[in-house]
């Protein structure tokens, strides 16, 4: 049956769904059914990708991942002419086949616009929100030279320009003006020696006939609606749709073995991280939630969030646990990550498991003190993408919000943040360090150290990485994505309690109760203590809060707050540190804090963990 024919299938039809995410080194591939009237995950495989030589070809890696998957399901999903069986017949085929990709570095692009502040940040924030890297961002202010801006976009040979500027009806002279520094640059793609770099032109649309007079037939000009059609308004989805298309029509059609998986797919190829943005809006909007996303790697860190509806992304490109580990170190200073290791541990040592973790950046840590070093690097790593993403998701980002004129040329931004950790319901980690932590009360301990959440959160983890799978099957099947997200992909880690207010010593922070199917609790915190409480993967607990003045769990200073708190594979855990999190100046009672906060939540249990410093 050929693709076009698939992709009408009646959704109740299909029962057997076969995805693959083509990464940058790995292909994995997994396989959902419907059991029972449900959707479920059952099988995963994967296999090195085959984008580079001596294959150079990466459905070479995608039959390789897809032939394991149906060996471990007793399912034969390749023919003898090594393509995909559809549809479905008995323990054959799937009914459908769909993909993400990163292979090849993902969708490298380089935006262009007038004024940093505005266009530019506005082209940059549709780029990302389509899933790609952003090289380097042009712009009037940037403080180059011409010959700089010229030299530097034949340098980058990015997959394609967004290009914008100016409001709708506005002055047209500086967007013609970056559209003729653009053009003699030439700029030349990664893929395909006969292939046009594409540019997407989303600025003034006064300005269209002019911008296309700039550019000859070597490039492949493709105009959307304005970006920022007024000076208080951005309207980024004609953008990220366009760049999703010339993405697949034109990058990956040029890309090694490309034309034939795309030939296979029966829904859109998406770039990695878009399909993962794509299925946390899914959530936000169907649960009516906040969320937020984290994914730490090897060389980057990149942080997703939706808030009261509106979706972000950043890519922190420095920020990694394996390539960009001295980048960490260096941009939180070594004293900040040694606030999070409560063992007696040699500087030097350190900076040489620094170079270590360089040279060799798929080893995992071999003894107790490297795993508390790694975990330590990781919170700072995630502490600072998460201060990138708050400065980047400010408020003008849906053509419902609206900040002055002045706020837009305001040097501090944080304040007008749209991400506010008190709304926040639902955090969402994934990548090796927190994924593969040995106890999963390391993974929320990293992430409600880094990440600081207000309020009732509740913490989650990626189970085997499948987020990218779940994103492009949203838009094919959202009712398989949800079920496969809520059941398989998910792993709840359990509830995080907190107020917002400063860390005052010794002071009585609230008072709690706790009731529930197993629990029945009663008690007080004081400033900087954590209390773990054991809630069951399926239970829920009634928590009463009060707190003292000056603290906030999001009805008001002092104010009682009632919270039903789910359980999950760590539990409860009630946290009196303070917001922003302080830890104390004087080194001996900070040691004798975090180990405390080391030993109820129970992150080391193998050992006796009393520091010796």
């Amino acid at each position: 049956m050929n693709s076009t024919a698939e992709k009408k299938l009646d959704p109740d039809q299909i029962n057997v769904i076969l995805a693959t995410d083509c990464g940058s080194t790995t292909t994995k591939a997994i396989l959902i059914e419907k059991k029972n009237g449900e959707y479920r995950q059952t099988f995963r495989g994967e296999a090195p990708t085959t984008v580079e030589e001596p294959a150079a070809d990466v459905t070479v890696g995608v039959v390789n991942a897809v032939t394991e998957v149906g060996e471990l399901a007793g399912r034969k999903l390749i023919d003898e002419n090594g393509e995909i069986i559809r549809p479905a017949q008995g323990d054959t085929g799937c009914d459908i086949y769909i993909s993400t990709s990163s292979a090849g570095g993902g969708l490298q692009m380089m935006v262009a616009g007038v004024v940093r502040e505005m266009s530019a940040a506005s082209a940059k924030r549709a780029a990302l929100g389509a899933g790609a890297i952003v090289m380097d961002t042009i712009c009037s202010n940037d403080k180059r030279l011409p010959h700089e801006q010229i030299q530097r976009i034949r340098e980058l040979r990015p997959d394609m320009i967004l290009l914008a500027g100016g409001t709708d009806g506005g002055t047209q002279k500086h967007v013609v003006e970056l559209a003729e520094l653009i053009a003699p640059a030439k700029p030349q793609p990664r893929f395909g020696g006969t292939y046009k770099m594409p540019i997407i032109y989303a600025g003034n649309q006064e300005a269209k006939e002019l911008v296309e007079e700039a550019f000859d037939e070597d490039v492949k000009l493709t105009t959307v609606a304005n970006v920022r059609p007024v000076l208080e308004q951005e309207n980024l989805a004609p953008a990220r749709d366009a760049i999703h298309d010339l993405f697949l029509e034109h990058v990956m059609a040029h890309a090694p073995g490309y034309n034939k998986l795309i030939s296979w797919a029966d829904a859109p190829i998406m770039p990695t991280p878009g399909a993962v943005g794509n299925i946390l809006q899914t959530i936000a909007e169907r649960q009516g939630i906040n969320a937020l996303g984290v994914d730490i790697g090897g060389a980057t860190t990149d942080v997703f969030s939706v808030f009261d509806g509106t979706f972000n992304r950043t890519v922190s490109a420095n920020l990694g646990m394996s390539y960009s580990i001295s980048n960490v170190c260096a941009s939180a200073t070594l004293p900040m990550i040694l606030r999070w290791v409560h063992l007696e541990m040699d500087p030097r040592e350190l900076q040489n498991r620094i170079k270590n973790k360089m040279i060799r950046p798929t080893t995992i840590p071999q003894t107790k003190e490297g795993l508390v070093f790694e975990q330590a690097v990781a919170r700072e790593a995630l502490r600072l993408a998460y201060i990138q993403h708050k400065e980047f998701a400010t408020t003008l980002k849906g053509v419902q919000q609206q900040r002055t004129v002045g706020d837009t040329f305001s040097q501090n931004t944080s304040g007008q943040s749209i991400v506010d950790n008190m709304k926040l319901n639902l955090l969402v980690g994934s990548g090796g360090v927190l994924s593969h932590a040995p106890n999963m009360n390391q993974t929320a301990a990293m992430m409600v150290d880094a990440f600081e959440p207000e309020g009732m959160t509740v913490l989650a983890k990626d189970s085997i990485f499948m987020m990218p799978h779940l994103g492009v099957l949203a838009q094919v099947h959202s009712r398989a994505a949800l079920q496969v997200f809520e059941r398989d992909c998910l792993i709840y880690l359990g509830t995080c309690i907190a107020p917002r207010g400063f860390y005052r010593s010794g002071r009585t922070c609230f008072q709690y109760q706790i009731s529930g199917n197993s629990l029945n609790e009663t008690g007080e915190m004081v400033c900087g203590e954590m209390k773990l409480f054991p809630l069951g993967y399926d239970e829920s607990a009634t928590v009463i809060v009060e707190p003292r003045r000056g603290y906030d769990f999001g009805a008001g200073s002092g104010k009682r707050m009632e919270f039903e708190a789910r359980g999950g594979t760590v539990g409860l855990i009630l946290d009196a540190r303070g917001r922003p999190l302080m830890v104390p100046a004087d080194e001996q009672n900070h040691l004798a804090e975090l180990t405390s906060w080391v030993e109820e939540m129970k992150l080391y249990p193998d050992t006796h963990l009393m520091a010796q410093r």
